[in-house]
């Protein structure tokens, strides 16, 4: 077979076969099949989709490109969580230590941030000396000691993946739901869950901003975990203002302790946390329902479970417990700026979408594949969407170890804030939840 014949056959629009998807990836993993060939090959099917069948099997050719873990030796249920991305999405930062601590295994393979979505890894790589990268005997050895591990791809689970999810990146073809449900589904069928809770983000800051696009994402989900033999739960949550009240790598970290210590009430960060985390509960079998499970998940919180296992995680992926304990002094880099407000008013719209632009112009995220990430950097707000606010009222801050990446981060926020007269309705936090069949 040829690639540049493949190729054209996706740019032509046409059904891609079991084996050219097969012969493609596999060229792309021995080289044969250059970068640039991937990134024309990845266009095609940006602009021209996949059908069911060719999803499947470019997902399972992504999981079979490596190595599948076996957890039948830990007697535990195991469940995960994905996010299909956000600007402030740092869940998987409190309910992975919470399903933890309920006696659930969760192995958590995540990733780095893509496009204007910030990502996990980058996180806790804020933490000094936390290691991400493990082979998959010291993952399963993290998992059996704590029930619980947040680690990256290894260059043995679902290398192909791999590989296309930082090119991606780099070549605009993040937003297609079919690359979007096999790289999610070729990492969490390559971890060893048995079981997955999906947080499918809708709105301007999502990578699918279209809600049409985010359900047939969801069903795409679902019935591939299903064709795999996986129960799973999909939860639609909004992404049209960053979730929380931070964004960045270690403000967020920073948020995520303020939440498990009982420090701050975040409320639409710990709605989406618990009710993800009360499925999570629910599917594993530790509750009769999502709703008893946002009652554990809430109790875990309050009596210092979550805090004291996150604090065990950062320990057993040897990162740096004190930093961790120190976190209310206030680490930031040099330079920073308050946005305040010009007018009387509501505030209608805190753009996601601009924020996390801004975000990487600070350098929390990536322009290039190769670019180094500022993990001090990031934003606080400090009002939400519908809040009243004073002309002259300090709306959020930004920070970053030059002024000129503050300058360029603030021309692009201020193009996300709409300031009204009226007070805009409520907007849903939660649209639905669906259940694979």
């Amino acid at each position: 077979m040829n690639p540049v014949e493949i190729i054209k056959f996706k740019r032509q629009n046409k059904t891609l076969t079991e084996e050219q998807i097969k012969f493609f990836l596999e060229s792309y993993l021995e080289g044969t099949v250059k970068d640039y060939q991937m990134s024309a090959f990845l266009m095609a099917v940006y602009f021209n989709g996949m059908n069911e069948e060719e999803t499947y099997y470019l997902t399972e050719i992504m999981l079979n490109s490596g190595r599948i873990v076996d957890l039948s030796f830990i007697n535990k249920p195991k469940v995960d969580k994905h996010s299909t991305g956000g600007v402030g999405d740092k869940t998987s930062l409190i309910l992975a230590p919470i399903a933890a601590s309920c006696g659930i295994c969760v192995p958590m393979i995540s990733g780095r941030g893509l496009g204007h979505t910030g990502g996990t890894l980058d996180k806790l790589e804020s933490i000094p000396g936390f290691k991400v990268n493990c082979s998959i005997e010291k993952y399963k050895q993290i998992l059996s000691e704590i029930g619980v591990a947040l680690i990256g791809q290894t260059s043995e689970l679902a290398p192909a993946d791999k590989k296309i999810y930082a090119l991606r990146d780099v070549t605009a073809t993040v937003e297609n739901i079919s690359l979007i449900t096999s790289s999610i589904m070729s990492k969490k069928l390559a971890e060893g869950a048995e079981s997955f809770v999906f947080d499918v983000k809708i709105g301007n800051g999502a990578n699918l901003p279209d809600y049409d696009e985010s359900l047939a994402l969801t069903k795409n989900l679902l019935a591939v975990s299903k064709k795999f033999g996986k129960k799973a739960i999909a939860i639609l949550t909004d992404m049209n203002q960053p979730l929380g009240m931070k964004i960045g790598n270690w403000i967020e970290i920073e948020e995520c302790l303020e939440v498990m210590e009982g420090k701050k009430d975040i409320p639409d960060l710990v709605e989406v946390n618990n009710l993800l985390t009360g499925a999570m509960i629910f599917i594993s079998g530790k509750s009769v329902s999502i709703e008893e499970g946002v009652k554990i998940a809430e109790e875990k919180i309050k009596d210092g479970s979550a805090f004291k296992k996150f604090l065990e995680i950062v320990k057993t992926q040897e990162g740096d417990t004190e930093y961790i304990k120190d976190y209310k002094n206030f680490k930031r880099p040099e330079f920073n700026k308050k946005i305040t407000s010009a007018k009387d008013g509501y505030l209608r719209e805190l753009a996601a979408y601009n924020f996390g632009m801004a975000s990487i112009e600070l350098g929390c995220g990536r322009k290039k594949a190769d670019d180094k990430i500022n993990y001090l950097a990031g934003i606080e707000l400090f009002k939400k969407v519908g809040d009243k606010i004073s002309k002259g009222d300090e709306i959020c801050e930004l920070w970053a170890d030059n002024s000129e990446r503050i300058y360029d981060a603030e021309i692009i926020i201020k193009k996300g804030i709409l300031i009204s007269d009226s007070k805009p309705s409520h907007g849903k936090l939660i649209y639905d939840i669906l259940y694979s069949e």
